[in-house]
C-alpha cells in the first residue's frame, strides 16, 4: 500500500498559503514578529534543501488597519483598498528584512482574477513565477486588493487567498499546495461548534459529499476563508495535478512536518484534469 504521506518528502516545487490568523496576535490583531520570523526560516531551509518555494501570504489589510491606528474595520472599499496599500509596502519591507538575514531573496508578485483569465497575462505571470524560483527568489503573492473589488470588477477577485493560492499552484505546476490557517483539516462537521465532529486524515477524491461539508465561515476575526474556500481551492489544486493539505497555523513547524511525511492535517490527492476544467473552476469562482 503507497504511503501517500511518505511521498510528500520528494516534492519540488511547493506553494504554502499563510492566513491572516496565522500570522496576528488574537489578543490585540497585530501582526506576530515571532512567528513570522519562523515562518522566514522554514522557508528559507526549504529553499536550502533544494525545493522550490512560493508564498502566499495574507494580511496586508491587517497590518495596514493596525499602522493606520484603525482598530476595526468599517467595511467600506475604500477603507481595505487603502489599507491594503499601507500594509501590502509594510509586509514586503518585514518580509524582506527577515529573509535578508538568511541570505534569501524574495520578491513581490500581485495578481488579479483577470490575470489568470487572460491567455497573454496568464502566459508571462507563468514565465516570470519561473524566472523568479530560477534565480532562487521566493515570490509573495497577494491578491492586489488595491484594485480589485466586486464593485468595480466583479471578475477580477478570487476573494481569498486560499483559491489564490490554488490558483497560483495550478498556473506553476506545483507539486504540493499547503494551506494554513485557523483549524487543524477537515472535519465532518465544525469542530468549533460540534464535539462529535471527525477529523479526516486524507481524501482522494473531492465529491458532494465532501464538498457540502464545508462551511462558509471562518473562526477568525481577521481571517476571509472559510472551509469552503478550502475545497474550492482543493478542487483547483488537485484537479492540476497537485497534492494539497490543510493544516494548522498555529505553528509554523507544520511546514516541515507535513514535508517530513508526518500526519499534520488533512491531505487531499491529486486528481489531474484538463486546463479547460481549471480554467472553468476559475471563471465560475464566484460561484463557490
Amino acid at each position: 500500500m503507497t504511503d501517500n504521506r511518505a511521498l510528500l518528502k520528494n516534492k519540488k516545487r511547493i506553494v504554502i498559503k499563510i492566513g491572516s490568523s496565522s500570522l496576528a496576535h488574537k489578543e490585540t490583531g497585530r501582526l506576530d514578529l515571532n512567528k513570522v520570523e519562523i515562518l522566514v526560516r522554514q522557508l528559507t531551509d526549504l529553499r536550502n534543501q533544494g525545493k522550490e518555494v512560493i508564498l502566499v501570504s495574507s494580511g496586508a489589510v491587517m497590518v495596514g488597519r493596525s499602522t493606520l491606528g484603525l482598530r476595526k474595520g468599517s467595511g467600506d472599499v475604500s477603507e481595505k483598498q487603502a489599507c491594503a496599500a499601507v500594509g501590502q509596502a509594510r509586509l514586503m519591507l518585514i518580509y524582506q528584512k527577515l529573509f535578508s538575514e538568511y541570505n534569501q531573496i524574495c520578491g513581490q508578485v500581485l495578481l488579479t482574477k483577470n490575470t489568470m483569465l487572460d491567455n497573454l497575462n496568464r502566459f508571462n505571470a507563468k514565465n516570470t513565477f519561473n524566472e523568479l524560483l530560477s534565480l532562487g527568489v521566493i515570490p509573495i503573492v497577494n491578491e492586489n486588493d488595491t484594485i480589485a473589488t466586486y464593485e468595480l470588477e466583479p471578475l477580477a477577485v478570487f476573494g481569498d487567498n486560499d483559491r489564490l493560492s490554488a490558483v497560483v499552484a495550478a498556473l506553476v505546476e506545483a507539486d504540493l499546495l499547503i494551506l494554513l490557517s485557523d483549524i487543524d483539516g477537515l472535519y465532518t462537521d465544525d469542530p468549533h461548534t460540534n464535539s462529535k465532529a471527525e477529523f479526516i486524515d486524507t481524501v482522494t477524491h473531492l465529491d458532494e459529499h465532501l464538498r457540502g461539508m464545508g462551511k462558509k465561515s471562518t473562526g477568525s476575526s481577521v481571517g476571509t476563508g472559510g472551509m469552503a474556500t478550502k475545497l474550492s481551492a482543493a478542487e483547483i489544486a488537485t484537479s492540476a495535478g497537485c497534492d494539497m493539505v490543510i493544516a494548522n497555523g498555529s505553528d509554523f513547524h507544520n511546514i516541515h512536518r507535513i514535508i517530513n511525511g508526518e500526519k499534520v492535517g488533512t491531505l487531499f490527492l491529486e486528481e489531474r484534469k484538463d486546463e479547460f476544467y481549471i480554467l472553468s473552476l476559475l471563471e465560475h469562482m464566484d460561484d463557490a
